[in-house]
């Protein structure tokens, strides 16, 4: 009996011990892939409503009618509404979607 106890808990030790190697790191879902090339767009943020494409906090829109989803982990886009402006900004990768626009990530406002 005792022998069948020490078996089942050294069943038990082990199989704990494996799981316990099997764990997998999550990755970050709070950074943002982008493209290292900068780029400057002068034009007017204004605030996204609802849109098909559902990505971004802002847009800007240039004098050429083109605009673009923002978004800024840094800067408070708000503080800009209906300005004519120029950013410093890079394309996230994987956009656009659902023909929607190019997705900006802004570092920067001039």
């Amino acid at each position: 009996m005792k022998l069948l106890l020490n078996s089942f808990v050294a069943f038990l030790l082990l199989i704990s011990a494996q799981t316990c190697n099997n764990t997998s790191e999550t990755p970050n879902t709070n950074t943002t892939e982008v493209n290292s090339e900068r780029m400057e767009i002068t034009g007017t943020i204004e605030q996204q409503g609802m849109t098909s494409y559902q990505y971004g906090t802002h847009t800007i829109t240039t004098a050429d009618d083109e605009y673009y989803a923002l978004k800024s982990e840094a800067i408070e886009l708000d503080d800009y509404l209906n300005e004519e402006v120029t950013i410093v900004a890079e394309k996230i990768e994987g956009y656009p979607l659902s023909g929607g626009p190019d997705y900006l990530l802004v570092l920067e406002v001039k």
